[in-house]
């Protein structure tokens, strides 16, 4: 089915092209999500992503803080950003999932795939496009989507170079991006959300509820309350669990001791950190990153949606 004439769609649609573990991986998944499956916390990948929402509204936390996505948004993200999408109470939301990684080295190519992944690093990483713009990415997503469906013994390579040809497309469109953050309208959730925000720029620092209070001025009762009430979460355990999935990337993408690494995510003992681990992902750090040294990204991307994916 098209949806809003523009973004060819079926529930539970999936493809892969290898796994997580292989240096050329793609996953492509249009199904829905509801609002009783939002995550409960912020996650990363270690393979870059692309949430496109087939609804008229939805919201994505990156890095605490919060944007609001429409239809046929294009929210880009970079391997180890911590996000999650919101999905709002109601009907089951419709999106499109795109995982995928390339080869760290193609060569003679490097500059200009360095160029193009770039888009995943911008400020604020969401791509809306005027409807001339619009039309054309949608026409090489759906021939994606029409190979994924065909019986080529040649469509992985097929998929593989209209992908190319759609990333290459959406870089030389860049300039005509038009989103512009708002607000989600709720001016309490919205001020919780800039106190996230600055939590995970801030992490690594003195996180108190008295210092929080003070640089944002709300009363420490009120903010304790509030934050609650938004996030789920103590202010507290959000900012140890920003903490624990800061480790977690270094766990697993670095060779630094243990005891070091705690210290550089904020953490003011080893012991705090190691009862803060387990809590969180149900291990130990050590055994968190023996897993990862066995079994690779694969066992671990499992891991990191143990919730739900988003």
């Amino acid at each position: 089915m098209l949806i809003d004439g523009l973004s060819l769609y079926k529930r539970g649609h999936l493809y892969r092209i290898n796994t997580p573990t292989d240096s050329l991986y793609y996953f492509f998944d249009y199904d829905e999500r509801c609002y009783k499956e939002n995550m409960q916390f912020q996650h990363f990948h270690t393979f870059y992503e692309i949430m496109i929402p087939l609804e008229e509204s939805a919201g994505h936390l990156i890095d605490g803080k919060y944007y609001g996505i429409k239809l046929h948004d294009m929210v880009l993200l970079r391997p180890s950003l911590l996000h999650k999408t919101v999905y709002p109470k109601g009907s089951p939301s419709r999106r499109i999932i795109i995982n995928f990684r390339f080869p760290n080295h193609i060569y003679g190519m490097e500059e200009i795939f360095s160029k193009i992944l770039s888009l995943f690093d911008a400020r604020i990483p969401i791509y809306r496009f005027p409807e001339k713009e619009k039309k054309k990415l949608y026409q090489v997503l759906n021939e994606i989507y029409r190979l994924t469906d065909s019986t080529s013994e040649c469509k992985n390579l097929l998929i593989h170079n209209k992908f190319l040809e759609f990333l290459s497309l959406l870089y030389e469109e860049q300039e005509y991006n038009c989103y512009k953050p708002v607000n989600s309208g709720m001016r309490l959730q919205d001020r919780i959300y800039d106190i996230t925000a600055y939590i995970h720029k801030h992490s690594t620092e003195s996180l108190s509820l008295d210092l929080l209070s003070q640089k944002f001025y709300i009363s420490p009762y009120y903010l304790s309350h509030t934050f609650k009430e938004v996030t789920g979460f103590t202010l507290i355990s959000y900012v140890q669990t920003v903490r624990i999935r800061n480790a977690q990337l270094l766990l697993i993408s670095t060779n630094d001791k243990i005891t070091e690494i705690a210290m550089r995510c904020g953490f003011t003992s080893f012991s705090q950190f190691s009862r803060c681990f387990l809590k969180t992902c149900g291990e130990s750090p050590s055994e968190y990153r023996s897993a990862y040294t066995v079994h690779g990204l694969e066992t671990f991307e499992f891991q990191e949606k143990r919730e739900m994916p988003d």
